[in-house]
């Protein structure tokens, strides 16, 4: 079973539907939404400022979310994909965002809507990713835009396809 974990007065609060992983780790002032997952290893951390995370998001696994005490939170949208051993402190991710596998984004940088941060790039603070571009690298930059309607098919499939995936871990009894 998940450790969840209330610290100074706040107590996690999970939507209907949502997957966590035995080993999953959620602390403090944590708002998971409906139909999310959040997978083996990966840690929320929220004892010194607020994580919220829409609907129908996944976080993979080894993924670690935190904040700076008073002066940064986490904002994610609705329909995000937050790939494997990711770190994101303090930043805005936009619905239908993508974060691919061990990228790094930092205290108030904003992923826009339906954008794509490559695997493995470091989005620097205050850093602000279009709607609809691919950033990639380190630091990540512009690498172009993407067709929005492409960008939305393909985040969308891979937030399902963990919805689905989730599926799978439910005991007989729960389905």
């Amino acid at each position: 079973m998940a450790l969840i974990k209330s610290v100074r007065g706040f107590t996690p609060k999970i939507g209907k539907d949502t997957f966590l992983a035995d080993n999953a780790t959620i602390i403090g002032d944590v708002e998971i939404g409906e139909g999310c997952s959040i997978w083996f290893g990966t840690i929320l951390r929220g004892d010194v400022n607020s994580i919220r995370i829409g609907n129908g998001v996944n976080i993979q696994d080894g993924s670690v979310l935190h904040t700076l005490y008073e002066k940064s939170t986490i904002e994610i949208g609705d329909d995000v994909s937050v790939g494997h051993n990711v770190t994101i402190h303090g930043a805005k991710i936009c619905n239908g965002a993508l974060i691919g596998m061990g990228s790094v984004v930092l205290d108030h940088a904003v992923i826009g809507e339906g954008a794509i941060v490559a695997a493995g790039s470091v989005v620097l603070s205050k850093t602000i990713v279009e709607p609809g571009s691919i950033y990639a690298g380190v630091p990540a930059k512009f690498v172009k835009k993407v067709d929005p309607e492409q960008a939305k098919e393909i985040n969308q499939k891979i937030a399902k396809n963990y919805h689905m995936y989730s599926s799978w871990y439910k005991e007989e009894g729960d389905k």
